[in-house]
């Protein structure tokens, strides 16, 4: 139904006009009249009609003027002029403005209704293409975020260089240059409002989801101090979660990655992040179904300073071992293992930490997931104060074990990968899922050990390669850029260039020129000594 408002100063013309027209049974609704322009403009504000019907002269303010205060503020608004006045500047001025239509007087029924439909049909074609409009600009919009997104995912997993995520992040109106960054991310599990709420409107930080529970955070800065204060949201979120954890509707397991100073180690932190949630969502879990476990026998509560028992995994020696354990494992003496599960959830939990700090000091460390089910496992054997004792230092153990582990791991695989890399760069389609297949690991894993171990992504690591490469071949052979650019794996010579220029600070033009330079100089130089070895004449 389309709102229609009458403006005459003659209470009798407005009086035919709603008399003559059946207006629900047209689709219309008389919204109200005015005898004046002036009085019509307020009840236009407060009406919002889609229609106006008004006449032209008419104290205080006509209806021209009336008409052009509408059309400026409302211009959606159809209006119809009927007049009694033949006067073509009337007309011209109606068609300035932007009235709909404009009738003389005196009109019939059936000639306003035909006004009223045309201008009708008119409202809902505008409306339509509106609607089709808004449609796109959504579908765009949401475009862009995925597109968003899905940058945001791919830089910090790695798979992209620097320079292709600074293009792609302009393309998406999206900075993401800064001279440090860090990560943030977590496992939120809620049933009310988002606590993040309050983060999502900052310059500074960009979010992005993993999975349906999983949110990422970009913090990106110029100072550390910038860095510190865009972490402490996130803590500050984190603390007030803890100290709700019996009521709130939320459940959260945030990690934190270290601050990077560089675009390309993005990802290092974000792996950092996602092992610090992964561990602080198993000791929560485990914390929790040991608080519930006591909360009705609080005097049976004992307590393990986790922080001491790690330090000495630390620094330790195994000449030390038997006697720090047995010390360390005296605050479970008064425990029922045959009763009280108290002791079982102390050293989960204490596990959980070991595992957590183990990450810690071996970044290119590999969670062991089968080996913290063993653990598990053998904690559920325990009966006794002996077998609490064993299992510690068993467990501890374990770490150094670890830690030998860890000094050449990687070794013989990113050897094995490098060679690879080496054989098959010249093929377009290369890419670090071949590569995973080839040493029998998973691309994510394959990238984060790369990453870790050589300073550089697997990407970046490929395109110097490959642009090394490009560069003998500019030296040894007479061959053009786009075919130089083929045969080192890349189809398009623009982006080639593109990348030649980035990281040997010169174009291939440039390049080319100073090889000329160098063999010309080669030449003159080998002459001088040849000149200089050849025997003077004899006079």
């Amino acid at each position: 139904m389309k709102k229609v408002m009458l403006v005459d100063d003659e209470i009798s013309n407005r009086e035919a006009i709603r008399a003559c027209i059946p207006w629900e049974e047209e689709g219309f609704i008389l919204c109200g009249d005015a005898s004046d322009g002036e009085m019509a403009l307020t009840l236009t504000e407060q009406l919002r009609p889609d229609i106006v019907i008004t006449d032209i002269r008419m104290p205080f303010m006509n209806g021209l003027e009336f008409s052009a205060i509408v059309r400026e503020r409302n211009p959606e608004v159809k209006i119809i002029i009927l007049t009694g006045h033949e006067d073509f500047g009337y007309a011209r001025t109606a068609l300035r403005i932007g009235v709909h239509d404009y009738c003389l007087k005196p009109i019939r029924a059936v000639d306003l209704i035909q006004l009223l439909r045309n201008a009708s049909e008119l409202i809902d074609k505008e409306r339509e293409v509106k609607a089709s409009i808004e449609k796109l600009r959504q579908c765009e919009l949401e475009k862009i975020e995925i597109s968003r997104e899905k940058l945001l995912n791919d830089l910090c997993s790695g798979f992209i260089t620097t320079m292709e995520a600074i293009q792609h992040g302009t393309s998406l109106s999206l900075d993401l240059q800064a001279r440090y960054y860090a990560v943030v991310i977590a496992d939120v599990r809620t049933f009310g409002d988002n606590p993040f709420q309050q983060t999502l409107d900052r310059k500074d930080l960009f979010q992005f989801r993993r999975s349906r529970t999983e949110i990422c955070w970009l913090i990106k800065g110029e100072t550390l101090e910038q860095i510190q204060h865009g972490l402490k949201i996130f803590r500050n979120i984190r603390q007030i979660n803890k100290e709700q954890t019996s009521t709130a509707s939320v459940s959260i397991a945030m990690g934190f990655g270290s601050v990077q100073e560089r675009l390309m180690n993005i990802h290092l932190s974000f792996l950092e992040a996602v092992e610090d949630m992964h561990w602080k969502r198993l000791s929560s879990q485990n914390r929790v179904t040991r608080c519930e476990s006591i909360s009705g026998s609080m005097e049976q509560y004992v307590f393990l300073d986790r922080t001491c028992f790690v330090n000495f995994l630390k620094i330790g020696s195994p000449s030390q071992l038997s006697s720090f354990v047995k010390e360390y494992a005296s605050a479970l003496k008064g425990i029922d293992w045959a009763t009280s599960p108290i002791g079982y959830y102390i050293l989960n939990d204490l596990t959980f930490e070991v595992f957590r700090s183990a990450k810690e000091v071996y970044r290119h460390w590999d969670t062991p997931e089968d080996t913290l089910q063993q653990l598990r496992q053998m904690i559920k054997t325990i009966r006794s104060l002996d077998g609490a004792t064993q299992y510690l230092i068993s467990l501890t153990n374990q770490f150094w074990s670890w830690r030998s582990q860890t000094n050449d791991r990687y070794g013989e695989m990113l050897r094995r990968v490098k060679a690879y890399i080496h054989s098959n760069y010249s093929n377009d389609t290369f890419s670090l899922q071949d590569a995973a297949e080839h040493v029998n690991v998973s691309s994510s894993h394959l990238s984060k050990v790369f990453s870790q171990e050589t300073g550089r992504t697997f990407i970046e690591y490929l395109t110097q390669y490959r642009i090394t490469k490009a560069m003998e071949l500019f030296k040894t052979t007479s061959l053009k850029s786009f075919e130089i650019a083929f045969r080192v794996g890349y189809n398009d010579a623009h982006y080639f260039s593109t990348l030649f220029k980035r990281i040997t600070g010169m174009t291939t033009k440039e390049y080319k020129k100073s090889i000329r330079i160098d063999r010309t100089l080669f030449v003159m130089n080998r002459s001088d000594t040849l000149s200089k070895k050849l025997p003077s004449p004899v006079k």
